[in-house]
């Protein structure tokens, strides 16, 4: 077997040394691609979650948060009802009148004219036997008596659990309600999963693991441009090395089939309503709902495409598909077809098809499109909100309402946004290093 000169080594070695260089860097591509899916998913479900806890319809425009508030309102201004000695002294008077009201109305009662038998005898004992100016000059002591009776603690006590018992009934009625029992189901199973007691427990879990998250995918977004930037470096170390074109180029090529994949399958957009605080007064107490969610969506490219083409609508459905030949297959194809073009021989790299989709299929890719849209989206959308929920905002003596628009662009845009720029420096390299083509 003839041996390898040293001029053939090279070129081997060479090539060999990019592949292993690119390769571990590609592993690495994929790994924070991974992990950047991952938490992508993790972070939807999440906001969900925490969407779903503190929906307004859980909360502001629930019975069981209204009853749990304002009993706690009740039982409290009960227990701790107290007066000064100036309305103690009106209150006197007006019991006092009250019982003095009652006698004459009893009086007048026994002294209309009876036609039973039975009621003449009553109409002659009460007249002979019991006088009501006796009872009129005891109105006083009897007014001080019921109201001594009323400021008693056990008595207070009583009352409060007869009231308490009537917010019970509302209670068990509504368990009735099989929408209010699943949502309440549904709830308990959050509380369980995140080992939580209570809304503000659960709450402060939740947006401590969404800022973990949050950080840990532009981390992951970041290193993955980071990949980027290092290939592209590649390309201009080896500008003169046209030996090494064809693998430098396959193995960019992969780079940016991992950037498609994760750009179509991680959230681009997220649209966040809420209002961030409603607090009014009751019977002189604050009665506060925080963070109530109005509105939160958050969807991916693939995500979007699956809804529509879901939809009973003929034009959601054809909107859909419109999207998923022209953003999702169209870039799959270009990028297959670039590949095929480099490395195939002359006849199929000069196909009408293969050279269509290498060359001029970018007319008709909407990646681009769809990069714009999402941004004008974005900023239609949350001007939109923004305009809108300022609107709700009130401030006054008894009512104050702060509202606040988390609509933002999540990392899978910029991934995405990534791709399309990575993808059209890759045609315009391919243009320069085909060997099929008239430079």
């Amino acid at each position: 077997m003839q041996e390898l000169t040293p001029s053939r080594k090279k070129p081997v070695f060479s090539k060999l040394f990019l592949i292993f260089g690119l390769a571990i860097l590609l592993c690495a591509e994929g790994y924070f691609g991974y992990k950047l899916h991952q938490l992508s998913e993790q972070q939807e479900q999440i906001k969900e979650e925490y969407s779903n806890i503190n929906n307004i319809s859980s909360g502001l425009f629930s019975v069981e948060e209204w009853r749990d508030k304002v009993a706690a309102i009740v039982s409290h201004q009960i227990r701790d009802f107290t007066l000064s000695p100036e309305q103690k002294k009106d209150l006197h008077k007006e019991v006092e009148q009250i019982i003095i009201a009652l006698i004459d109305k009893a009086e007048a009662l026994i002294n209309k004219p009876k036609k039973t038998i039975d009621g003449k005898i009553k109409k002659f004992l009460v007249k002979n036997f019991v006088n009501t100016d006796n009872f009129r000059e005891k109105a006083p002591s009897l007014a001080k008596e019921i109201i001594t009776k009323v400021y008693n603690p056990t008595n207070k006590k009583q009352l409060s659990k007869m009231v308490m018992s009537k917010f019970d009934a509302i209670k068990r009625a509504e368990y009735l309600d099989s929408t209010f029992a699943a949502t309440k189901s549904a709830n308990e199973k959050i509380y369980k999963k995140y080992q939580a007691s209570s809304n503000e427990e659960l709450n402060k879990k939740l947006i401590s693991s969404l800022s973990t998250i949050r950080t840990e995918t532009y981390n992951y977004s970041f290193a993955m441009l980071g990949c980027i930037i290092i290939v592209l470096s590649f390309w201009w170390m080896l500008r003169k090395r046209a030996d090494l074109y064809a693998t430098l180029f396959i193995m960019s090529l992969m780079f940016a089939f991992i950037l498609l994949f994760i750009g179509l399958t991680a959230s681009m957009i997220e649209v966040d309503a809420r209002i961030k605080a409603v607090d009014f007064v009751i019977l002189g107490e604050h009665v506060r709902f925080e963070n109530q969610v109005l509105f939160f969506q958050s969807k991916s490219i693939l995500d979007v495409v699956r809804v529509l083409i879901t939809q009973p609508a003929v034009d959601a459905v054809l909107v859909g598909i419109l999207i998923l030949i022209f953003s999702i297959l169209f870039p799959v194809l270009k990028l297959s077809a670039t590949g095929i073009h480099l490395l195939s021989k002359k006849k199929i790299a000069r196909n009408k098809i293969i050279r269509y989709f290498a060359f001029q299929s970018g007319k008709w890719s909407m990646a681009d499109v769809i990069v714009i849209a999402i941004l004008m989206v974005y900023i239609g959308l949350n001007g939109l909100l923004d305009s809108q929920l300022k609107s709700l905002n009130i401030k006054s003596d008894d009512l104050n309402v702060i509202t606040t628009n988390n609509t933002a662009l999540q990392p899978g845009f910029i991934i995405f946004i990534s791709f399309v720029l990575y993808g059209l420096i890759l045609s315009t390299i391919l243009k320069f290093i085909s060997p099929h083509e008239s430079h």
